[in-house]
C-alpha cells in the first residue's frame, strides 16, 4: 500500500476501502447506542411501576431518605470482606487445582476431599462451624497443654466470615482453575517438554498466563455472587450491610423499606463490579487482538 493511501478519510487519494470500513463501524457504534438507549427506556419504565406500586402499598420512602446513611455506611465493609476472601479463595483455588491435576495420589485426595466436602455442605452451616464450633475446640486444646494453638482457633466475628467465605468460593472456584488450566493446548505443554522446562516453569511461563484470560470472567462472576453471600455474615454481627438494615427493620417494623434499601445498595454493587469485569476483560483480550 502507498503512502497516498495511509491519508485520512475525506482527502485525495484516501483508501475507499478504509473510509467504508470507519463508516460502518460509525454505523454500527451507532445501532449499539440506539439499542442502549432503548433498554435504559425500558428499565426506567419498569422502575417507575414498581415505585407506583410500592407507593400505593403504604411504602414510606421518607422513612429509607432518613435511615439510609445507617445502611450505606455498611457497603464498605461488604466490599472489605469481599475483596479479601477473593483473594484468599483466588490462591485456595488454584492451589486446589494443581492439587486436583497432579500426578500425587495425596494431593488429589487431599484437594478432592477439601472440594467435595465444601461443596457438599451449606455456606451458612460452614459459617457456624468455624465461628462458633472452632472456639470449642479450642477450649478443648487448652485443656490438653497447648494455650497458644487453642487461641489460634478462637476467630473473631470479622476473621470467621472471611475464612468462611474464603473456603467456601476456593472450593467453587478449584473446578474454574481446574478448566482454565485444562483448556490450554496439550501441544504448548509438550513443546515446553522439549525446551527442557520444569512442570513449575511450563506452568508459570506458558500454562498459567493464558489460563488467566479465560478463568477472569469466571472470577468476576464468582466475586459478585459473593458480594451478596456476604449478607451471611450478618447472622454474626458484622456490621455490613444487612446487618445495619435488620437492625432498623426490627426496632421500627419497617422491614419492607430497610430491606429494599439493602438490595438496591446490592444491586448498584453488582452493576459497577460487572461494569470493572467487563473493562477488564476487554483490557486482558487485547493483547490477542491482531
Amino acid at each position: 500500500m502507498s503512502v497516498e493511501t495511509l491519508r485520512r478519510p475525506g482527502l485525495p487519494g484516501a483508501d475507499p476501502d478504509l473510509r467504508m470500513g470507519l463508516e460502518l463501524l460509525a454505523t454500527q457504534r451507532r445501532a449499539q447506542l440506539i439499542q442502549t438507549a432503548k433498554i435504559g427506556v425500558v428499565w426506567g419504565a419498569l422502575v417507575a411501576f414498581l415505585t407506583t406500586v410500592l407507593l400505593q402499598l403504604r411504602i414510606e420512602p421518607s422513612y429509607i431518605g432518613e435511615h439510609y446513611g445507617f445502611v450505606l455506611e455498611g457497603v464498605l465493609t461488604t466490599i472489605g470482606v469481599s475483596l479479601v476472601s477473593i483473594m484468599f479463595a483466588t490462591l485456595l483455588a488454584l492451589f486446589g487445582a494443581l492439587g486436583r491435576l497432579s500426578r500425587n495420589s495425596m494431593a488429589q485426595g487431599i484437594s478432592g476431599f477439601y472440594v467435595s466436602i465444601i461443596r457438599g455442605t451449606p455456606l451458612l452451616i460452614q459459617i457456624y462451624i468455624i465461628y462458633l464450633g472452632l472456639p470449642q475446640i479450642g477450649q478443648q486444646v487448652r485443656a490438653l497443654g497447648f494455650p497458644e494453638l487453642g487461641r489460634w482457633l478462637t476467630l473473631d466475628a470479622l476473621q470467621s466470615g472471611i475464612l468462611a467465605l474464603s473456603l467456601n468460593y476456593g472450593a467453587y472456584m478449584t473446578e474454574i482453575f481446574r478448566a482454565g488450566i485444562q483448556s490450554i493446548s496439550h501441544g504448548q505443554r509438550e513443546s515446553a517438554e522439549a525446551l527442557g522446562m520444569s512442570r513449575w516453569q511450563m506452568m508459570r511461563r506458558i500454562i498459567l498466563p493464558q489460563a488467566i484470560r479465560v478463568i477472569i470472567p469466571d472470577i468476576g462472576n464468582q466475586f459478585i455472587a459473593m458480594q451478596k453471600d456476604s449478607a451471611l455474615v450478618s447472622v454474626m454481627g458484622i456490621w455490613e450491610i444487612t446487618y445495619r438494615a435488620n437492625r432498623f427493620a426490627r426496632k421500627d417494623s419497617k422491614f419492607m423499606e430497610m430491606f429494599l434499601l439493602a438490595a438496591g445498595l446490592y444491586w448498584i454493587l453488582t452493576i459497577v463490579s460487572s461494569w470493572i469485569q467487563s473493562r477488564l476483560e476487554r483490557r486482558m483480550a487485547q493483547a490477542y487482538e491482531r
